[in-house]
């Protein structure tokens, strides 16, 4: 059983129409700039903002192992262990403590699913399923998107496509659309910003097209790691030369926001201070005149 870390009602930005996007726990990258960084690992993670901390102790009087103590920079752990017993995060009155991934029962999960159905029939939508990394888990996932299928909502699964080639060929006999991540061409930049090498990425790539199946490509765009006219041509070279070309190339431009949650997991964004910055309005501009012109069809923030 994977992990559900968050649930977002009303999206407009993964996949067709409005959509719930279910986000699963885990991940085998390690991006620098990663939005989701609570999403790395597979197992419940305590979470802690300090700007809503009130200091009134409740947490650290609730915690049954004393692995809590109030200081002067707010609430840090002791040399205890902490079990993720969630009790801090129950008595939390300020919500400043949380448990970030449970477990859900298929039938409680698809009760929140249901709730959207109308909303999402109308406007062409569906669900989603991010991460993480979906892929991570291919038993958990194909079980959900088998039970959206009976249900008869469209399906997406966003993805980095670092999974097993029979993974990949599995889940997408029981999906209607990939999200895929684009992060770099080159395997070395590739490697060293992500953490893993791009080249079963590709190849997957390769295979779904080679299956037909429809898919758009996001690009998270950073002046320094992927936004040169060489790295930009590369992609849109491979993009043509695959089975069948995306439905859309979202260009995605850099910001930090991954960086407020590391402070809440304890953790540090970006540890090696690497250069991640957004594309100048120039480069921007540079980056979908190429795409567009190789006869994709780009977009800016999708």
């Amino acid at each position: 059983m994977a992990l559900i870390f968050d649930i977002k009602r009303y999206a407009i930005h993964d996949g067709p129409g409005i959509r719930t996007t279910l986000f699963v726990k885990g991940c085998p990258l390690r991006c620098v700039w990663c939005h989701n960084p609570e999403s790395w690992s597979s197992a419940p993670q305590r979470l802690y903002k300090q700007g809503k901390c009130i200091g009134c102790q409740s947490c650290v009087e609730a915690c049954p192992q004393n692995a809590l103590q109030l200081t002067s920079e707010g609430i840090r752990p002791t040399e205890n262990t902490c079990i993720l017993c969630g009790a801090c995060a129950t008595v939390c009155p300020a919500l400043a403590m949380e448990i970030c991934g449970r477990e859900w029962g298929m039938e409680e999960l698809m009760d929140v699913v249901e709730r959207e159905r109308g909303v999402m029939s109308g406007s062409g939508g569906g669900v989603t399923l991010s991460g993480g990394e979906p892929l991570l888990h291919p038993a958990y996932t194909l079980s959900l998107l088998q039970e959206l299928g009976r249900r008869g909502f469209h399906r997406a699964v966003d993805t980095t496509l670092y999974a097993a080639p029979e993974t990949v060929e599995a889940v997408a006999g029981e999906c209607e659309l990939f999200l895929v991540d684009l992060k770099s061409m080159d395997a070395d930049t590739h490697k060293r910003y992500t953490g893993v090498p791009n080249g079963p990425i590709l190849n997957n790539l390769r295979k779904i097209a080679s299956l037909g199946k429809p898919y758009w490509i996001r690009i998270p765009l950073i002046a320094e790691v992927n936004a040169s006219e060489a790295n930009i041509r590369a992609t849109a070279d491979f993009l043509l030369s695959l089975d069948r070309q995306p439905e859309v190339v979202d260009l995605l431009p850099y910001h930090d926001i991954g960086k407020g949650k590391h402070e809440r997991m304890g953790t540090v964004y970006n540890p090696e201070g690497l250069m991640l910055s957004a594309p100048s309005p120039e480069l921007l501009d540079r980056s979908v005149s190429l795409l567009a012109s190789a006869g994709l069809n780009v977009r800016i923030g999708g």
